[in-house]
């Protein structure tokens, strides 16, 4: 495992970080939810924001020169992500359109799509959202029910989404459907670029105990879908879903969390005084999992860059990135003391929003299995519904 940079990685850095401290505004778009959650100030300097990176060359890292990217690797991804991590940045609301949407455009879709779709994704005039998840398909995803039936030129979808990242505010979203029930289910799934402001498209944001409402349910009502806009062909949806899914730790991977260590360090002293050996031990603990999501981070980096696949890394990487951001976030209110009962901040909006981060992008379950199956070698879940047409399989098994 190499815990330094390369030349080349470095002095890419050097230019990030450059640009970030030239161009970055202080503390990051982040700062706007800190201070009391006005999303729509939030959207709109984000907008700003990935207009100055388009303009500068930054919007995408690892996207071919041709569709307006700068040609790099999985390394230098993440290595950018780090640097906007230290500037204060938390996850775009592009990330959907440009780390997961766009990468699929590029490998799976047609050149229509992708001469209609990806200047301006990376310009910032469209944002994006994903449509995947359901109140009965969460972890098991394949068992998605929402449906699609083909009428000449259009299918016809009908169904219910949730926990849509930005979908209220979205202009486009990536969509899987059932579009043939008569196969099991991963084979019987297509993925489709979705107009937001489509008829039938119901988008109802749903409110967090942070006060804001990031995610929504999307619900469908004979929604007419164009055929162009499928992705590859019917039935492909699941491996298009797969380059989707990859794309996206790729494009959140390296940050470090929502808690970090030198903002506790910074907020014990100015609360000042001495602390008690208990909260001594308790900031301790937190530092040891900041230092070793550190050394994970380096590890799953020296896998990319031999070309492997770090899935049992970015796996316990995720699980450590909760539960640092858990705990610190906990000691962040302790820390505050009484004034963290009152008004709102930084602090207490981490501490509501951590135990998301145990349950969004894969339940601490979910990733726990993948460690188990890919490093400890244990047997897979056994699956009762394999090789079984979905219309068959009860509703609840899927």
């Amino acid at each position: 495992m190499d815990f330094n940079d390369s030349p080349a990685e470095a002095a890419f850095r050097a230019e990030a970080r450059a640009f970030l401290d030239t161009y970055a505004p202080i503390g990051g778009l982040g700062q706007i939810y800190d201070d009391g959650h006005d999303e729509s100030e939030f959207v709109k300097r984000s907008v700003e924001w990935q207009g100055l990176l388009y303009d500068h060359g930054w919007a995408a890292i690892t996207w071919p020169e041709a569709y307006g990217g700068r040609g790099l690797g999985i390394v230098d991804q993440i290595i950018w992500n780090q640097e906007l991590a230290r500037a204060g940045f938390g996850t775009s609301i592009f990330v959907v359109g440009i780390g997961m949407a766009g990468p699929t455009i590029i490998a799976h879709g047609a050149e229509a799509h992708k001469e209609r779709f990806l200047r301006p994704m990376l310009k910032g005039e469209e944002i994006w959202c994903q449509l995947f998840s359901e109140p009965g398909a969460g972890s098991d995803l394949a068992g998605l029910a929402c449906r699609a039936v083909r009428d000449g030129d259009h299918w016809i979808v009908t169904g219910q989404k949730t926990w849509s990242s930005g979908a209220h505010y979205a202009d486009y979203g990536i969509l899987l459907a059932r579009t043939d029930p008569d196969l099991p289910k991963h084979k019987g799934i297509s993925y489709f670029l979705v107009d937001m402001r489509s008829p039938g498209i119901d988008v109802r944001p749903l409110q967090q105990m942070t006060g804001d409402s990031h995610f929504s349910e999307v619900f469908f009502e004979d929604v007419r879908i164009p055929h162009a806009s499928m992705i590859a062909v019917e039935g492909a949806g699941w491996m298009c879903a797969m380059t989707t899914l990859m794309n996206e730790r790729m494009a959140i991977g390296g940050g470090e969390g929502v808690v970090r260590f030198d903002q506790l360090v910074a907020l014990a002293r100015a609360r000042g005084g001495s602390l008690d050996a208990v909260t001594r031990d308790e900031m301790a603990r937190v530092y040891t999992w900041a230092r070793c999501l550190e050394f994970m981070n380096a590890r799953m980096l020296t896998k990319m860059s031999r070309g492997e696949n770090p899935m049992a890394e970015a796996s316990v990487m995720k699980l450590a990135m909760a539960r640092l951001t858990t705990a610190g976030a906990d000691l962040g209110m302790k820390l505050l003391g009484t004034d963290s009962l009152i008004g709102e901040g930084a602090w207490i909006y981490k501490y509501l929003f951590a135990p998301a981060l145990h349950i969004a992008g894969g339940t601490d379950e979910v990733q726990k299995n993948i460690a188990a199956e890919t490093v400890l070698g244990l047997p897979k879940e056994p699956r009762i519904d394999k090789d079984v047409p979905f219309k068959e399989v009860p509703r609840g098994v899927a």
